[in-house]
């Protein structure tokens, strides 16, 4: 299929974009992160206590923009197996909730279309397969993927967003932010992206997933769209148009 020079670069989140995972993928997830940060901060045998956990989650997702760079340089803890066992889920497949139709959104949409993903390549690949539409993205980009410089840059780095544009050949301007997360919304906006943002499968005030849960779902004025549902998208073109 041949892309025109003027077409939109989508670059889709994953989790609570494309599929429901505040059902029970992130509480398995964090149920996998609170045991290793637990085991992390103790003593070598007993593990630390949950009010220890959260305050370090929290305070380097605040600092850092993500709970795994806190324990990479404060903790000496290797991103690779803390992505491993933080989602290792048996019986993954069967936690997914999704809408129907994802493939055929896709394929209405114009321009070439990239997962943009904080997850790990091996999980979102699953994900994606049993979505059944891992063909329609032109690229994978999973957070193992997502170092500048040597140094893991996970989204909502400045520093990530302009590699990404550079390896694609893309401005900002033709690339459009389709996440839940606003602080990612945020930093796309900044660079002069157009920023699209999916709420429906967001719980005010649920910190799964998130150290800062929306406290209402009012869009913000870096947010151009606010669609409940990505299958609102071809709806919201004409709003999304490349200028």
């Amino acid at each position: 299929m041949n892309i025109k020079p003027s077409a939109p670069v989508w670059l889709f989140d994953l989790d609570n974009t494309l599929h429901n995972a505040s059902h029970a993928i992130f509480p398995a997830i964090m149920a996998n992160m609170n045991t290793y940060i637990a085991r992390v901060l103790g003593d070598g045998v007993t593990p630390a206590g949950i009010d220890a956990v959260n305050a370090a989650r929290t305070l380097y997702w605040k600092r850092y923009g993500a709970t795994l760079l806190g324990l990479v340089r404060h903790h000496g803890v290797r991103a690779d197996h803390f992505l491993r066992e933080t989602h290792e889920m048996p019986g993954l497949l069967s936690m997914i909730r999704h809408e129907k139709g994802l493939g055929s959104l896709l394929r209405r949409l114009p321009g070439r279309k990239i997962l943009l993903t904080n997850a790990p390549h091996r999980y979102s690949t699953q994900v994606l397969r049993h979505l059944g539409i891992h063909r329609h993205f032109a690229h994978h980009i999973a957070i193992e993927s997502m170092r500048v410089h040597g140094q893991l840059r996970p989204k909502p780095s400045k520093l990530l967003l302009k590699k990404v544009m550079r390896h694609q050949r893309v401005t900002a301007r033709r690339c459009i932010l389709v996440e839940d997360t606003l602080a990612n919304l945020r930093t796309a906006h900044a660079l002069g992206m157009r920023t699209v943002w999916v709420t429906q499968y967001l719980k005010v005030g649920d910190s799964i997933g998130t150290a800062h849960p929306p406290k209402r779902l009012t869009r913000p004025g870096w947010v151009d769209v606010k669609v409940k549902s990505v299958r609102s998208l071809p709806a919201r073109l004409s709003r999304l148009q490349a200028y």
